[in-house]
């Protein structure tokens, strides 16, 4: 019995199947404000990396002469009480609030996920003694304990990144260990366990693959979240100190006071922490419907 194999006229009539940036590009533009938020983080980390470079004062340079000047061509977000631009320590202030965002999720969501996969697959005593620490710790009022933590570590660049971190890693572990009860069942797990593979490799190949999705929409969700602390914390005095320019530190201290008189030295900082915590939220809502195959065609 022959059978018949399509020549290659008839192969050259099949459409072609659309390349994987392709399939990617017509999923995002279904979804036009996680591609336009998607936009705005690429915009975002532009400016934390080129920020210092195209400012165009030194943000830490007082000139008494210019003090609280109205936005003009030459300071075009003005200047606040000690004649410095604000522009300028704007786009600065992109580039702390970014690696202060980024490094606490990448460490927190890190060591989250190793915990919360290390507790949903051992299950037992293992899950269980991480899982009431993680009671614990969520337990606590989180602004008051990132408080409590920074005055213990001196506030600065490292300890905010330590503090947040913590912060970060409650819920990524009970995420994760959720979602590894789930993996942990699947069929194809259960007869790689009784294939005999080892507890790492069942991890690795098999259960860590099925957790990544949660795990990058709660890491894009997080950053936002993460910027919007470190600019509390700075607010309350317990962020990065000064004269770094930070968003929060943009709107505390002396500039409070001269709301009414120059409501730019508030308006700029805050629309950039409002715009970023905005577009981080909307990219994880995007991802989530992007990744999850029960919302990819919503």
């Amino acid at each position: 019995m022959s059978i018949a194999v399509p020549s290659q006229v008839e192969r050259a009539d099949l459409p072609a199947r659309p390349s994987l940036l392709a399939r990617q590009w017509r999923v995002w533009r279904r979804k036009k404000i996680g591609l336009a938020s998607l936009i705005f983080v690429g915009f975002l980390l532009l400016l934390a990396t080129f920020g210092p470079s195209i400012a165009t004062h030194d943000p830490d340079l007082n000139d008494l002469r210019a003090t609280l000047q109205s936005p003009s061509s030459e300071h075009y977000f003005g200047t606040d009480r000690n004649g410095r631009d604000v522009y300028s320590r704007v786009l600065v202030g992109a580039r702390i609030s970014v690696v202060i965002g980024f490094s606490a999720v990448i460490v927190g969501i890190s060591a989250g996920s190793t915990i919360g996969l290390l507790s949903g697959f051992l299950g037992g005593p293992v899950d269980y003694a991480i899982q009431r620490v993680v009671d614990a710790v969520m337990a606590l009022p989180g602004l008051i304990m990132l408080m409590v933590l920074v005055s213990v570590l001196d506030p600065s660049l490292p300890s905010l990144i330590v503090v947040l971190s913590i912060w970060v890693m409650p819920r990524t572990i009970r995420v994760v260990r959720g979602e590894a009860l789930i993996a942990r069942e699947f069929d194809y797990v259960t007869a790689a366990r009784a294939l005999g593979a080892s507890a790492t490799r069942l991890m690795a190949r098999h259960v860590l693959p099925n957790v990544t999705a949660p795990i990058l929409i709660i890491a894009s969700v997080t950053v936002g979240q993460a910027i919007m602390i470190e600019a509390s914390l700075s607010f309350l005095g317990l962020g990065v100190p000064p004269p770094a320019p930070t968003w929060g530190n943009m709107l505390s201290g002396s500039n409070r006071q001269y709301l009414t008189v120059a409501p730019w030295l508030m308006i700029a900082p805050g629309i950039a922490i409002s715009l970023t915590v905005l577009a981080f939220n909307m990219l994880g809502d995007a991802l989530r419907d992007i990744l999850d195959p029960r919302l990819r065609g919503s």
